[in-house]
């Protein structure tokens, strides 16, 4: 079979274009509960680091929650100007620097538990689909490393 160009340019037939809708609807549903919060998504999600890790470098972040350095790092000086984290110098090596959450981060966390089940009520998707959904993706984001790392190479 021959390959049609003007069938694989429809916007019907790009993988990309549902992902990003999908994407950006679920990311919108979060809104309404991190906004009183004074959070943006990509905050919550350092935070969700965060309260898991209790300390992680600069680094670890970037690379668990797929963001470069230039997105990160302003990010976290406002994080920071708002009280909820502390950056300093690794004892270890003084090029990495390292994110710790204040109390004030930790107790952000206990404000923010509702956050989870809150979104999972906006999304009308049964449980077993979403978990079929999720393993997809994580599957698919690995595939894209693998590719990545072959074109590094």
């Amino acid at each position: 079979m021959e390959y049609n160009y003007e069938e694989a340019m429809k916007l019907s037939n790009q993988l990309c274009f549902p992902l990003y809708a999908a994407a950006r609807n679920v990311v919108n549903h979060y809104t309404p509960f991190l906004k009183p919060l004074g959070l943006t998504y990509t905050q919550y999600i350092v935070f969700l680091v965060l309260w898991e890790k209790k300390e992680v470098t600069v680094g670890e972040l970037c690379e668990k929650l797929m963001l470069d350095n230039g997105t990160l790092t302003p990010l976290l000086k406002k994080m920071q100007a708002a009280g909820y984290v502390e950056k300093h110098r690794s004892q270890k090596d003084d090029r990495v620097v390292v994110i710790t959450l204040t109390e004030a981060g930790k107790d952000l966390q206990i404000k923010a538990k509702d956050v989870p089940d809150g979104v999972a009520k906006c999304i009308n998707l049964p449980p077993e689909k979403a978990q079929t959904l999720y393993l997809l993706l994580y599957e698919l984001l690995g595939s894209s490393k693998d590719t990545k790392n072959k074109e590094d190479n």
